[in-house]
């Protein structure tokens, strides 16, 4: 095996991670922090546990994604070095986004526990605060997923010039990131929105599947770089 099909096969091994934290990570903490935000407070003191796991996930996924594009971004250079180069940017914002909810997520961790303690008074600066640091990581989640859908769009073009994998799986990946990129957008222009999660379903099953093409299979007999 040469150095460029194992540098393909961690690649799809990193798909792969980032893949199974991501679906573990977003049930774990979507369902906790839902409702009003007292009684999210209330819910966060009690799960204490689940969240900083959640945390910890959340952490992991970053450094899963710092490999998975450094691997991208040492693959694909040869086909177009600035549109790599530019995509690599794009999914280091998203890391970097996606690390700025983390201290948030455990501020609001703290934060609930002194609410529960001091009696989960109905008006208090608990809540104001609690609505600051809950609203500031939803719209940095928002603002990440622009980064990645963005980041995306140019990785899987470098995939289907390059022939890196089979170039039905780049037109999905193409494909499906459209209306992930329309509901992402919609989402930071207005976060109020009720954006369907139907639309991010195309795209969903997909990082699985590359991955595991990409740890299996290896690179396509027709991939090549300039």
């Amino acid at each position: 095996m040469n150095a460029d099909a194992r540098l393909v096969r961690w690649l799809g091994a990193a798909f792969l991670a980032q893949f199974i934290l991501s679906v573990t990570t977003d049930p774990l903490s979507s369902s906790i922090q839902a409702g009003k935000i007292s009684a999210v407070m209330v819910s966060i003191a009690d799960n204490a546990v689940p969240i900083r796991v959640d945390i910890v996930l959340c952490l992991a996924t970053c450094v899963a994604i710092i490999v998975m594009t450094s691997l991208l971004y040492v693959i694909l250079r040869g086909c177009s070095r600035p549109v790599a180069l530019v995509a690599l940017v794009l999914w280091l914002f998203e890391v970097m986004l996606s690390a700025v909810g983390v201290p948030g997520l455990y501020a609001l961790l703290m934060l609930s526990a002194d609410f529960v303690k001091a009696g989960a008074p109905p008006t208090s600066y608990y809540e104001t605060l609690a609505v600051f640091l809950h609203g500031l990581g939803q719209h940095v989640g928002d603002m990440s997923l622009l980064f990645f859908a963005l980041g995306a769009f140019l990785w899987y073009g470098l995939f289907f010039q390059s022939r890196l994998v089979p170039r039905a799986l780049s037109v999905w990946a193409l494909l499906a990131m459209l209306p992930v990129l329309a509901g992402t957008l919609a989402q930071v222009w207005d976060s109020s929105l009720n954006v369907p999660f139907a639309l991010y379903i195309p795209y969903l099953p997909f990082e699985l599947v590359i991955g595991l093409w990409l740890l299996v299979r290896g690179p396509s007999p027709a991939f090549s770089t300039p």
